[in-house]
């Protein structure tokens, strides 16, 4: 089983326009249009059986909105060999952030996405920790933007001392640390964030980062910490599949790393 711990899509109304506007945003180009199909479509192209959709609540009145959405379409993915499974999403300044997060539970939602950038919140804020403590309780997975937004390269919501602060003061369990722990950051995060007890995803990495510095992070953070990742539509499922299998990776930690610890993190 493959598994694509970190994709994006849009609602059907939205998704060309919302895609293009982000392109301009970054200066890039993305690899599907972010509707529901171009993702399947992917998907069957490069093999891969379950892709995570993570929402972004970029304004506390979303919540219901983007929650409800993802319910939906978990509900209509439920059982099929190539599904999509959604997260849900909730904004640092929620009025009631444990009763948010008890209806992301409720819904049925496996875990919840954090964008410090997006958010326009450091990601050492009260918040945030408070958010991730609770959601630690509820069993929730979380997965946080961490290291440089292209989009916004100026200012960076989520570094490395952000992050050791969280872990020091919150301890949260499952949390994954998109972007391999920090875009553009992977110097710190292989000094100050190998061996803590957080996942690392490769979401949008490959490209960037340099292959001896992936490969060393990988055997010093260990093979069943890392989860395969793409950040759809900003990069290409197969192409990053393509990747991995040229690395100098034995088949037995590349199965953990494209699926097999996903799976366990998912449904166990």
């Amino acid at each position: 089983m493959i598994i694509d711990f970190h994709t994006h899509i849009f609602p059907e109304k939205i998704a060309v326009r919302t895609i293009e506007k982000l392109e301009k945003i970054a200066n890039v180009k993305a690899f599907t249009d972010g509707r529901e199909k171009s993702l399947l479509t992917s998907m069957k192209q490069a093999g891969v059986d379950i892709s995570v959709v993570l929402p972004v609540v970029t304004k506390p009145e979303q919540f219901s909105t983007i929650n409800e959405f993802a319910a939906r379409l978990n509900e209509k993915y439920e059982g099929k060999k190539t599904r999509l499974i959604s997260f849900g999403g909730i904004h640092p300044d929620a009025l009631d952030y444990k009763k948010e997060l008890r209806m992301i539970k409720k819904l049925g939602l496996k875990g919840i996405k954090l964008h410090p950038d997006y958010q326009n919140t450091y990601f050492d804020d009260i918040k945030y920790m408070r958010i991730l403590d609770y959601a630690s309780e509820l069993g929730l997975i979380s997965v946080i933007h961490a290291g440089v937004d292209i989009g916004f390269p100026k200012n960076i919501h989520c570094n490395i001392g952000h992050i050791q602060k969280v872990i020091k003061e919150v301890a949260p369990e499952k949390m994954i640390l998109a972007h391999y722990g920090g875009f553009g950051l992977w110097d710190e995060v292989e000094e100050q964030l190998i061996e803590e007890n957080v996942y690392l995803d490769t979401a949008y990495i490959f490209g960037f980062i340099k292959e001896e510095t992936f490969l060393r992070i990988l055997e010093k953070h260990g093979r069943d910490r890392i989860l395969f990742a793409t950040d759809s539509p900003w990069s290409g499922q197969k192409e990053s599949i393509a990747y991995l299998q040229k690395q100098k990776i034995e088949k037995e930690t590349l199965d953990k790393i494209l699926g097999q610890n996903a799976e366990k993190l998912l449904f166990s």
